[in-house]
């Protein structure tokens, strides 16, 4: 994340308002100035993510030469619950100041890679990959799918700019013609560029076949129509990679990934993430 600088400096300046200072911190006087420990816990069982933000963060509230960090974990590694994985050696007021910041960080890109794994591990021993999508909050894109990352998922997309997905309001704006809009979007980028189409019958699939895309995404299929798409797919030479999409659960998504998918996208894995439970404890 290139703007990772700026992005702190924005979500910091809305606790600290205009004057950029903490009044709660102020209110302490001297005491605010004394060294303390700040012991970051997670609460609940997961996969950890997000915490050399935690640096950024101390940065900007504190300069770099007043604090210390020592890490316990490392992002991508499953936490226990009432596992420590990292203590803050700093003053109060800058450990105070910091505390919600850096923890909505670590709870939200945690919560990612928490439920992305969990999707990971109920295709285990498929050749099934887990895609996120563009569903993510706005703003955090690079560190929700860097998350995605630490959860075992893979990164599909990352904008409107470095792929082509065509989906039906584009196949409608091209008359319906599924080759066409493939040929037409080979022709705009060329072959550097790769194409993918939404398909949503045998016979778009077909269509979106014969006119050779680097991926196929069915949506919103079912699981026998799923295998049969992977079947007449199969003697595709080179094969073209399909991936399934639409309403995909934890609860089906193992048998959409034994239909023989290579990959499964799920928004969820961003947009409904919860939050894992991690608190910092101050002591003097």
């Amino acid at each position: 994340m290139s703007n990772i600088d700026s992005f702190i400096t924005e979500i910091l300046s809305e606790d600290l308002g205009p004057a950029g200072r903490d009044i709660s911190v102020c209110s302490l006087s001297e005491s605010a100035a004394k060294k303390a420990s700040g012991n970051v816990l997670v609460k609940t069982d997961g996969i950890i993510s997000g915490l050399w933000l935690i640096e950024k963060v101390l940065q900007q509230v504190a300069g770099k030469n007043s604090f210390h960090i020592n890490f316990s974990a490392r992002d991508g590694e499953k936490i226990h619950a009432g596992t420590s994985v990292a203590k803050i050696e700093a003053s109060v007021g800058i450990l105070l100041t910091s505390e919600r910041t850096l923890l909505n960080l670590l709870q939200r890109l945690s919560g990612v890679a928490t439920l992305t794994n969990k999707y990971v591990q109920a295709v285990s021993g498929t050749n099934c990959k887990i895609l996120d999508t563009r569903k993510t909050t706005p703003g955090m894109r690079a560190l929700e799918k860097a998350a995605v990352r630490d959860g075992g998922g893979v990164n599909h997309r990352f904008g409107l700019y470095d792929m082509i997905m065509l989906k039906d309001n584009h196949i409608t704006a091209m008359g319906g013609n599924i080759g066409l809009a493939i040929q037409q979007a080979r022709k705009s980028t060329g072959p550097a560029v790769k194409v993918e189409v939404e398909v949503s019958s045998f016979i778009q699939f077909r269509q979106a076949l014969e006119a050779m895309p680097d991926m196929i995404m069915l949506d919103n299929m079912p699981p026998d129509l799923m295998k049969q798409c992977v079947e007449a797919g199969s003697g595709k030479i080179p094969k073209i990679p399909l991936e399934a999409s639409g309403g995909i659960t934890l609860e089906t998504v193992r048998k959409a990934a034994e239909t023989g998918v290579d990959y499964i996208s799920v928004g969820a894995v961003t947009h409904s993430a919860p939050a894992m439970d991690i608190s910092m404890k101050i002591i003097l």
